[in-house]
């Protein structure tokens, strides 16, 4: 598994997009999946929290932009994630994220995807053309054949947002198919039911997952992760967090503007 950075874990898991080790097809139900829970306009920040000996200090920052824009004449969703550690943490593992994804609004596949990213002095550059007609994956480093409902790591958090989990019981495994470096990933969570959560912002009645995560370089093995999303039309991820090889991460979400709809999960704002 590769690298993965603290200030990074919303991009990357917060709806378990970590590699199993055995695959899981994903449903076609999933195929063509309309978007009912977020537009344009919508900007969401979080807060990454780093614990080393029980004391967890304020390390870095992630926020998700939305847009409508067109490509090659379609209308997509133009999402965009940012991800960067302070400055004052910086010597120990600086931190400047970019990822971009472009959604097709009918069907809220991806057609395109930009990584650009320096993690700790790694820098990596990836672009993606999703080619839909001939269900290929069009990289810098050649052309893979993917499924026809894949997705990239961005893509995929909007994608889940939409997911009707009324449908779903506690335990149920939800699973997705995901492209990023070269490589397709079998993914899924596991449905842990409602849950009303305290967190920096305020408390929240929210849904519970856990992914199944790999033990690689930051995250140790097993369903130990656990994250909370709205539970409201939004669907918005609201608390992430995660034992890592040193400590834990914590990540929570500090502010939002342009919901497709108020934020009726939220029952109280934090006073302090």
């Amino acid at each position: 598994m590769k690298k993965i950075s603290v200030a990074m874990v919303l991009l990357l898991a917060c709806w378990g997009m970590v590699s199993m080790r055995k695959p899981v097809a994903p449903p076609d139900e999933f195929c063509g999946i309309r978007n009912y829970t977020f537009s344009s306009g919508e900007q969401i920040s979080y807060t990454v929290f780093y614990n080393l000996a029980g004391v967890f200090v304020n390390a870095g920052a992630v926020s998700f932009t939305t847009t409508l824009q067109q490509l090659n004449g379609r209308p997509v969703y133009h999402v965009v994630g940012d991800g960067r550690t302070h400055n004052s943490y910086d010597w120990i593992y600086k931190v400047r994220d970019r990822y971009e994804t472009f959604i097709d609004t009918a069907t809220m596949q991806p057609l395109k995807f930009i990584r650009n990213v320096n993690e700790g002095g790694d820098k990596i550059f990836e672009t993606i053309a999703f080619n839909k007609a001939t269900n290929t994956a069009v990289t810098n480093k050649g052309s893979f054949k993917v499924p026809a409902c894949v997705q990239d790591v961005l893509s995929a958090i909007y994608y889940a947002r939409n997911i009707d989990y009324a449908r779903y019981k506690k335990g149920d495994k939800i699973p997705f198919s995901m492209f990023l470096d070269g490589e397709l990933h079998n993914l899924y969570v596991r449905y842990q039911g409602t849950e009303e959560i305290k967190t920096r912002y305020g408390t929240f009645n929210s849904i519970k997952f856990s992914p199944l995560l790999i033990k690689g370089t930051i995250f140790e093995g097993g369903e130990k992760m656990t994250v909370w999303v709205s539970n409201d039309a939004n669907r918005v991820p609201v608390r992430i967090e995660s034992p890592i090889i040193v400590g834990s991460v914590k990540v929570d979400m500090m502010g939002y503007k342009g919901l497709r709809y108020p934020m009726g999960a939220l029952k109280k704002l934090r006073k302090d």
